[in-house]
């Protein structure tokens, strides 16, 4: 009664919508920048029984947004030292650590056991993996993403509503979209998201209108303006029939650089007279002035060809290196062979030629 008091003098809860939440079981796939938020509300209003899946493991450039980890959680596994915090937090209810990754043989089984599915990925791979069993176990999934100063929030599959291939029938190019590691994300971004994510959760559960079925909201850091887009359900085709015995086949992350040679700044800068692609986005920070240099972002690259030299050995880099090899892809197919990627991005570059930032 004391811990839960505040919810429980909420006419529009009380005793009654205090014990659905007591019962309710929610995975949340992600304990990364969204779920670190939504987890801490989550387990602070009282859900009965929290799962919490990541196979990563804490990062120092994680504690500018992750806000359950520490110094002391550095190198410990995601799910692990989100338990560890949260149990001290909320010692009363149920929370289940799975440090592995989610695919296909652990999702269905993982979903069966819990009420709604909390998204709080940042990989399209994993999102449709997500969107598709959760159609077939018949789970809600709360929807969260961010980009730069933006995110997002939705509900999909909620009583047989819209899903996720609903609004995006099919994944993006492989590579095309940066992640917060390359593009960078405004810290407080993902607390706002992930604590809107932790709402729909307690709207679902308590039987509330107005869940965001059928309905993104769009949300502005900048500018603090949100705007909500409707969009309707569909008849969308699943990656391939799912079942409990099946199994996506797993992605060999190396895969796409087997056919992308990769050289490091050492090396590209010794060669002679080299061309350096810069495939970020325009406006991305750090700026380079190199010789050679010519920036065509990613989804670009096929539209200006013409600025790129065939006689020459062409250096593609990023902010990372996950879109250059995209890039080195693209240029592959279009019957360019002499085309690395560079180890270590841009900043790479700048621990080469000693540029001070």
């Amino acid at each position: 009664m004391s811990r839960y008091s505040r919810h429980i003098v909420l006419s529009e809860i009380g005793q009654k919508g205090q014990d659905k939440l007591s019962t309710a079981k929610v995975l949340v796939v992600g304990a990364g920048g969204l779920g670190c938020p939504a987890l801490q509300y989550l387990v602070a209003a009282g859900i009965g029984t929290v799962g919490i899946i990541d196979f990563d493991v804490v990062e120092e450039s994680n504690l500018q947004r992750q806000i359950l980890f520490g110094t002391s959680s550095l190198g410990i596994n995601k799910a692990i030292a989100a338990k560890s915090r949260l149990e001290d937090l909320n010692p009363t209810i149920n929370i289940i650590a799975y440090p592995h990754k989610l695919i296909s043989k652990n999702a269905h089984v993982l979903f069966e056991n819990y009420d709604i599915i909390v998204d709080g990925t940042d990989d399209f791979e994993t999102r449709y993996l997500i969107n598709d069993v959760s159609i077939i176990t018949n789970k809600p999934v709360v929807y969260g993403a961010i980009y730069k100063f933006e995110g997002q929030v939705s509900v999909f599959n909620y009583k047989g509503g819209p899903s996720y291939r609903c609004l995006f029938p099919k994944p993006p190019k492989e590579g095309s979209v940066a992640r917060c590691s390359e593009i960078g994300v405004l810290g407080v971004l993902p607390g706002i998201i992930g604590c809107m994510q932790a709402n729909e959760v307690f709207k679902i559960v308590l039987d509330f209108e107005d869940v965001l079925t059928g309905k993104l909201l769009n949300y502005n850091a900048k500018t603090a303006q949100s705007s909500i887009i409707s969009f309707s359900k569909l008849a969308v085709e699943l990656e391939k029939t799912l079942s409990p015995k099946e199994d996506f086949k797993e992605k060999d992350e190396k895969s796409s650089e087997t056919q992308v040679r990769i050289i490091s700044a050492s090396e590209a800068f010794q060669l002679d007279n080299p061309q350096f692609i810069d495939v970020r986005e325009y406006g991305e920070y750090p700026q380079l002035n190199l010789t050679n240099y010519v920036h065509i972002p990613l989804d670009k690259i096929e539209h200006q060809i013409k600025q790129i030299h065939s006689e020459k050995v062409n250096i593609l880099f990023c902010q990372t290196g996950t879109r250059s090899i995209a890039a080195v892809q693209i240029l592959q197919g279009l019957g360019y062979t002499n085309c690395y990627t560079l180890e270590g991005g841009v900043f790479a570059i700048i621990a080469q030629l000693k540029i001070k930032m």
